[in-house]
């Protein structure tokens, strides 16, 4: 019997199992939270310079990024756009997590490391920069494939 026949014989029947297919879960291939990608750490400098100015991410693969500053210069890390086009896991600061929805600025008055966890979910081009030094070359892009 062909699928015509079987839809004319019983309707019903094949209006259950086109609902039933499409109520199944959609899985992702795997934990995307589970084994973070680490990105190369970003250091921003006292002699204002960054240590990286771009990344190649992925959408749908989790990175791990570590922000670092020596405490010299007091500096902003600034990626919004970035920040609201991925999803954030969470911020690590001197072993202490943050569960947190969003981030704007990331503020070094003192020497530190953030840890950043993340999924970006848009692909596009995100700039990073310095607040205040980005004119001094204090800037990057994240580019999202």
């Amino acid at each position: 019997m062909s699928c015509e026949e079987a839809r004319l014989k019983n309707p019903l029947l094949v209006a259950c199992a086109v609902v039933a297919i499409w109520t199944l879960p959609v899985l992702a291939d795997g934990n995307l939270a589970s084994r973070p990608i680490n990105l190369p750490e970003l250091v921003l400098n006292n002699n204002l310079s960054l240590s990286q100015t771009s990344y190649t991410l992925e959408t749908g693969k989790m990175y791990r990024l570590h922000i670092s500053s020596d405490g010299e210069e007091q500096f902003a890390f600034l990626a919004p756009e970035l920040f609201r086009n991925v999803w954030l896991n969470k911020v690590t600061i001197d072993g202490l997590t943050v569960q947190a929805t969003g981030v704007y600025s990331l503020d070094f008055d003192d020497k530190g490391t953030f840890e950043l966890t993340f999924v970006p979910i848009r692909p596009g081009s995100y700039a990073f920069w310095v607040d205040g030094y980005e004119n001094r070359g204090m800037k990057g892009a994240f580019l999202v494939n």
